[in-house]
């Protein structure tokens, strides 16, 4: 864009010379290096922290699923990467021996309600113990709980979606047998009720970033447009400012300036939805800063927009 600038600023040099508007003394021969100067200095530097851009990138959640119980799976009802909704059925697992053990408990519950019953009758005519009506009370009591539990078995051998999405990379087929370890997930579910859009912004332009200001993006995923959202928030740490809790005194190493991440939201949410997880593109976010940039910043966005139909990367 600068050479754009200096190339019009040249032209019109030219006819002013030409014309004989001004003359063609020493400070209009080197006018051309002044004018390049005070672009860099007063424009197209102060450009990079007044309206930062930087590469975009569309995330979604991954959920790890892992069924609460064990057990043979009878039944995989869903396809992948087909769009399912919160609650939807993504397998279930043999609830025979659940079913069983609930029944069992049920039947064991009745009888200590009907023991309850008789001891509290028997009591309450002077034939009977107190201490009995307590402890077939508590017999009732462990029971019920151990009931509630069994049907909370019964009920989590149909796993569901936990969210709007679909499931990505499915092998899970009856007659396979699952483990409710958090360390085995059986399969990766899509959540797409969120759209999130990140845009690394080098550290030393992130100074005016704020939550509410404008943004721009074009995807490559539809070259030629470009989309306009809002910034929602600056992540505040990045892998190197981390600790973890560890034995160790501390190891010195290799200081690297990562970019922040900002993340934004588009305004049309629509488009937002089918945007697949991982499309990249480029983003320009126009801070309270060098006004007069902005107009520049637009420019440029919209020249990467169009170099996105030939340009692969």
């Amino acid at each position: 864009m600068i050479v754009v600038l200096l190339n019009v600023y040249l032209v019109i040099l030219f006819c002013l010379v030409r014309f004989r508007i001004v003359p063609f003394n020493l400070f209009w021969k080197i006018s051309p290096v002044v004018v390049l100067l005070l672009l860099l200095i007063g424009l197209f530097i102060p450009m990079n922290w007044g309206a930062p851009q930087g590469p975009a990138l569309v995330v979604r959640n991954s959920v790890a699923i892992v069924p609460n119980v064990a057990g043979e799976v009878v039944e995989v009802p869903v396809q992948a990467n087909t769009p399912l909704k919160a609650g939807d059925t993504l397998f279930r697992i043999d609830p025979v021996p659940y079913q069983a053990k609930l029944d069992a408990l049920q039947a064991q519950l009745h009888l200590s309600q009907l023991r309850l019953s008789e001891k509290t009758r028997l009591q309450t005519s002077s034939a009977g113990r107190a201490y009995d009506v307590e402890q077939a009370q508590a017999e009732v009591a462990q029971l019920q709980a151990q009931v509630t539990g069994a049907k909370w078995d019964l009920d989590k051998t149909v796993v569901r979606a936990p969210a709007g999405g679909y499931v990505t990379n499915l092998a899970l087929r009856a007659g396979a047998r699952v483990a409710n370890l958090p360390l085995s997930p059986v399969m990766a579910f899509i959540d797409t009720s969120e759209t999130i859009i990140g845009v690394e912004i080098p550290q030393i332009d992130a100074r005016y970033i704020e939550p509410g200001q404008p943004v721009e993006v074009t995807f490559k995923f539809e070259p030629g447009t470009v989309y306009s959202g809002k910034v929602e928030s600056v992540l505040q740490a990045v892998a190197t400012g981390q600790t973890q809790t560890s034995g160790a005194a501390v190891t010195s190493k290799a200081i690297q300036t990562l970019p922040f991440v900002v993340r934004v939201k588009l305004d049309d949410a629509e488009f937002a939805k089918r945007l697949p997880a991982g499309s990249t593109g480029d983003a320009a976010i126009f801070t309270d800063h060098v006004r007069a940039a902005h107009f520049i910043r637009k420019v440029l966005l919209r020249q990467i927009a169009i170099t996105n139909y030939i340009n692969p990367l």
